[in-house]
């Protein structure tokens, strides 16, 4: 951190430790002629030639006006969970090579005080400096002034510029991993984030198109009237069906306040469901979503209009978790009362014990009569690393059993749910993502909805 008090003529003049050296070596001098008559002399000359040096170095550095451009690029908003590209533009205006240190005083959130890069300019260069952010909290960023300190190669002193202005962004649930996700659908290529490629049982009702016969399509679908008027071997192609509702429910209640690698399970969920809209959407299905906690939260109808993908966002930016338990009774009645058609609904949450599945059972039962629900909920994976160490005294066998019970009463809460007809995803929340579209992708497949 740079003292104010060293500060010479100028604000924005600070000394080096090169000019801190000279000054040193200037009074050591002196202090030696006493000793040795015959250096009398040489402690003058170095100190009036560092004085010289000093004045040479201010007239360099202070000689004219805006003589160096900064400027830093942010983007409009940034992705929660995800590396955010930053980029600093330099430009020199000074006729002479610069050693640059650049302090940017980034928002208080990410806990960085020694975020300091450095650069070296050529007489009128320019040069771009990249970096990225990785926010774990949505809401908003406050970026403060960008900091450069100036030094010429004699490198005395420093002159320290100031760019810009405060300036606020807004954190948002994960926008670049769904567009990396929308990317990959587009163009088939989802396989490589692990999603995997669904064998379709059966074919769906729906017709979309006839087209020739290619190898490797099924002869079973082959349109022989089409055949014989084309002359060609012709064959339907059939879609999944379409317009279906997905629904993402999510618990905002304390049990979703525990965090992993940075973020919160909440906001896991938040990225997950963000994800999964976007994805159904381009399936031609239908998005909506659903918070809760001990009171109702957002209540988005499926759709798939123009604009729906942003509403889910828009929602999904302002939602945080609550201190008390979900009301699943609450919960049901909400989906009672909106969900018109059968859908399948998503619910994130997380459930710590049986005791816990087996209060809210009878109202997630109710709800899987009407619809078709798939429970995802978080492994331990902290608990999981414990119960895999090997214990070498009392206390470690103590802690190792323990994780290991409630690793294993999570996988007895998962087939709990299946005993009763309801699916689950029991999941590290770094795979939840994947895992919860594998899941979606495999329903559609098989038509059960």
């Amino acid at each position: 951190m740079r003292n104010s008090l060293f500060s010479l003529f100028y604000r924005d003049l600070f000394l080096t430790g090169r000019l801190f050296g000279a000054l040193a070596c200037s009074a050591l001098l002196f202090m030696t002629s006493f000793f040795l008559p015959w250096l009398n002399i040489v402690p003058y000359l170095v100190f009036f030639a560092t004085v010289a040096l000093l004045l040479l170095d201010l007239t360099l550095l202070y000689s004219g006006r805006n003589r160096l451009f900064a400027k830093r690029h942010l983007p409009e908003r940034l992705s929660n969970g995800d590396e955010n590209e930053i980029s600093i533009y330099l430009e020199s205006r000074y006729g002479l090579p610069l050693s640059l240190e650049i302090i940017d005083e980034i928002p208080q959130q990410f806990q960085k005080r020694d975020l300091v890069f450095r650069a070296k300019l050529k007489a009128q260069g320019d040069t771009l400096i990249n970096y990225t952010l990785r926010p774990t909290r949505r809401g908003e960023y406050t970026f403060n002034l960008l900091r450069v300190f100036v030094s010429s190669p004699l490198g005395l002193i420093q002159r320290r510029y100031s760019f810009g202005e405060p300036v606020s962004v807004a954190v948002y649930p994960s926008f670049l991993m769904m567009r990396k996700y929308e990317l990959m659908a587009i163009s088939n290529r989802l396989s490589e984030v692990r999603i995997k490629k669904i064998r379709r049982l059966g074919t769906s009702m729906e017709f979309e198109q006839l087209k020739n016969y290619t190898p490797g399509d099924d002869y079973r679908s082959i349109n022989w009237k089409a055949t014989a008027r084309q002359g060609n071997l012709m064959v339907n192609t059939y879609s999944d069906e379409k317009a279906q509702n997905v629904y993402c429910i999510i618990d905002k209640s304390r049990n979703m306040k525990s965090a992993f690698e940075g973020l919160s399970l909440l906001d896991y969920a938040i990225n997950t469901s963000l994800i999964l809209s976007s994805v159904a959407l381009l399936k031609e299905d239908k998005a909506g979503l659903i918070t809760v906690s001990d009171t109702a939260g957002a209540c988005i109808a499926a759709d798939r209009r123009s604009g729906q993908l942003n509403r889910i966002m828009e929602a999904l930016y302002k939602e945080k978790s609550r201190y008390l338990e979900t009301n699943f009774e609450l919960l049901y009645n909400i989906t009672r009362k909106t969900l018109k058609q059968r859908s399948l609904v998503v619910f994130f949450g997380n459930f710590e014990s049986m005791h816990s599945l087996e209060r809210q059972l009878p109202f997630l039962k109710k709800i899987a009569k009407f619809h078709l629900l798939v429970v995802v909920f978080f492994e331990n994976t902290e608990l999981q690393k414990l119960s895999g160490e090997k214990a070498t005294d009392v206390e470690g066998i103590y802690i190792k059993t323990i994780a290991e019970k409630l690793v294993y009463e999570k996988k007895l809460i998962a087939k709990e749910l299946s005993r009763h007809g309801i699916q689950s995803i029991l999941t590290a929340p770094r795979n939840m993502t994947v895992n919860t579209i594998n899941r979606y992708l495999e329903i559609k497949s098989s038509q059960r909805l």
